[in-house]
């Protein structure tokens, strides 16, 4: 790995999605909705949780977590993506751009090891109904939470480090609609080889962990609900599980598909669709799954509307 001259490049180009004019103005509308959409479903699903007395559970603790990580995670592209939309180049600076690439490595992973540890607790739920409280604690949910977050910045940092290290000489131009590692590699003339290997250990050490984890903890879910005497509250519990692997599914899919494949597999172009599932779908999409069809949800959401609506009517009768 070759340590670089960094003035030569202050900046890059990001291509972008398209490169078709008359697409743009539809794809920022579109976009605009669906970050839009998905601020207002994690914040909102975020202070919902806070204000809540009984969603102050494990389950809507983790949730509350990966709303945050989405929101996180949408926001360090989608504004960027907007703005390159109506710019007529799509310019980002090289200290922005190693930031880009270091929060989206965190949050990536981040969402990776969360979808893990609520399947986990969701097999507790299930599986130990009555010592759920206890055995979830507050002190465990915490440290769930904590060394992911600490993990997954230090990997992050540490590949960003190393990718910015390299010599950047023959373009600034990047294929994609955001700075990420593997099309940054594509413009290098250094040796990428190490990091190449770097990328597929790390990616396919954190896929297949937090894989196996959803993985074991669905078979003890699917052996414990099978268990379960009542029609209704297995239909209950595999409504709840369902929703959570539709969503574990699309993510890790696209991961697997982005990360786990030779290079000379790699098509930036195709890359670039499957990446929009991911930075921007998934984050609007996780907020429904997980938290719109749940009736508790539903029932708080209600409540503070008629909270509001009842002291609204009353500081205006009072008037």
């Amino acid at each position: 790995m070759a340590r670089g001259n960094h003035s030569q490049f202050t900046e890059f180009i990001l291509l972008g999605l398209t490169n078709r004019p008359e697409l743009q103005v539809l794809l920022f509308i579109i976009f605009l909705i669906i970050y839009s959409v998905s601020v207002v479903g994690n914040l909102g699903l975020i202070l919902l949780i806070q204000v809540s007395s009984h969603l102050h559970t494990p389950m809507y603790f983790f949730l509350s977590h990966l709303a945050f990580v989405d929101f996180c995670f949408t926001s360090t592209i989608t504004p960027n993506m907007l703005v390159n939309f109506v710019q007529e180049t799509n310019v980002i600076s090289f200290h922005a751009c190693a930031i880009q690439v270091c929060c989206f490595i965190s949050f990536v992973n981040m969402e990776m090891f969360l979808l893990a540890v609520m399947a986990y607790d969701r097999y507790v739920a299930i599986g130990n109904p009555l010592l759920y409280t206890v055995a979830m604690s507050r002190r465990l949910c915490w440290q769930l939470v904590t060394l992911p977050y600490i993990y997954c910045f230090s990997v992050a940092l540490f590949h960003t480090i190393i990718t910015f290290q390299f010599s950047y000489c023959a373009s600034n131009v990047i294929n994609h609609f955001y700075c990420d590692d593997i099309p940054l590699l594509a413009l290098s003339c250094s040796d990428t080889h190490v990091k190449e290997i770097l990328i597929f250990a790390f990616a396919g050490f954190d896929m297949i962990c937090s894989l196996l984890i959803v993985m074991i903890s669905y078979v003890f879910i699917i052996a414990a609900i099978l268990r379960i005497r009542s029609t209704e509250g297995r239909l209950k519990a595999f409504s709840t599980c369902g929703s959570h692997m539709v969503a574990v599914t699309i993510f890790y899919g696209t991961l697997i598909f982005m990360y786990l494949q030779p290079r000379s597999n790699h098509s930036l172009d195709t890359d670039k669709m499957t990446s929009v599932l991911y930075t921007t779908v998934i984050p609007m999409l996780n907020p429904l799954i997980y938290s719109l069809r749940n009736k508790e949800v539903k029932e708080a959401v209600r409540k503070i509307l008629g909270n509001t609506w009842s002291l609204v009517h009353f500081r205006l009768l009072g008037k």
